[in-house]
């Protein structure tokens, strides 16, 4: 779990660093502009991030699976061999998802003056600003983005479906309390991440400031809260907590 939790950190530091500092310049300085390579690079890294959080929640769910399901075989079947494939074939595959995307975007034609309804280079935006014809860029995002999507949301909803079947057989309170305590925490990242960007993607027609303030909850927001809501749940990361705030106390007094 520790090693899937180093790898989402990092992705959700990353995510936030591809957008983040570039908006906060912009409030400062009020110059709301990015040149055409800035926003070609910033798209690419976004759909990079985004994706790899988006396998990371899938290999996770299907962790808290075995740790529940098959707790005597958990050590066996999440062997250090099978951790490191599932993390090194998120990134390669988000790599070329995201690369499939971004040249499928650069071939389009743009006019001389374009203005980004949006606080970063979001692909969908993009594409309602080219002059080109861009069938072949929503048919390959509805496609190919929608089944990778859906895919990984099934392998987590399946993942969830087994243990709850699992606790279901016999039912008792501790067994539900120490599912809850090991599921919690990915169950709220889940719903904050997949709630968001399903509004965003499949329920918008329009981009408005709904919209908006949904992208700047899944893009910036949640990748913030991340650490905040695994760790908060992690007895030892409490008790270092604690012991960091009676020292501020103490030599504050």
């Amino acid at each position: 779990m520790y090693f899937f939790l180093s790898h989402l950190a990092f992705s959700d530091l990353s995510l936030s660093s591809v957008i983040a500092p570039k908006m906060l310049m912009d409030i400062h300085t009020q110059q709301q502009s990015i040149p055409y390579v800035g926003c070609i690079s910033q798209l690419y890294f976004f759909i990079l991030f985004a994706s790899v959080d988006n396998f990371l929640l899938a290999v996770m769910a299907y962790d808290r699976y075995v740790a529940i399901c098959h707790p005597l075989r958990y050590t066996t079947i999440m062997r250090n061999g099978l951790c490191m494939f599932l993390v090194a074939g998120s990134y390669m595959v988000t790599c070329v998802h995201a690369l499939f995307h971004t040249l499928l975007l650069v071939r389009l034609s743009f006019g001389a003056r374009n203005i980004i309804t949006h606080f970063f280079c979001e692909l969908t935006v993009l594409l309602k600003l080219s002059c080109s014809d861009i069938s072949l860029n929503e048919l390959v995002l509805f496609t190919e983005g929608g089944m990778l999507f859906f895919l990984l949301f099934c392998v987590i909803l399946g993942s969830y479906i087994c243990i709850g079947t699992i606790i279901l057989r016999v039912p008792s309170t501790k067994r539900l309390f120490k599912a809850f305590s090991t599921c919690g925490s990915h169950l709220t990242v889940v719903f904050l991440y997949y709630g968001t960007a399903t509004g965003v993607y499949f329920f918008s027609s329009s981009w408005g400031s709904k919209d908006i303030i949904a992208s700047i909850m899944y893009a910036v927001v949640t990748p913030m809260l991340n650490p905040f809501i695994y760790s908060l749940r992690n007895r030892d990361i409490k008790q270092a907590l604690e012991v960091c705030v009676n020292r501020v106390k103490f030599f504050n007094w």
